[in-house]
């Protein structure tokens, strides 16, 4: 399970899911093809939902398998 933590990196150095990696939301959606493969399925994640749920419905828009983590 790939799971991608889309916090700042303050807020993941305190907050991190052991075996995420910490993209953060800009990053991630300006750079999603650096990051993700089409054939791969992640899981993603932030504190409070917001970014994640965000980042969930526009990468699934666009045809990456991308579910929201919820710990």
């Amino acid at each position: 399970m790939k799971i991608i933590d889309v916090s700042a990196p303050y807020l993941y150095k305190n907050n991190y899911i052991n075996g995420s990696v910490n993209i953060p939301y800009d990053e991630l959606i300006n750079n999603y093809r650096k990051y993700l493969n089409k054939n791969e399925q992640y899981y993603i994640y932030c504190p409070s939902g917001k970014l994640s749920k965000r980042a969930v419905m526009i990468l699934s828009a666009i045809g990456y398998k991308v579910h929201l983590y919820i710990k």
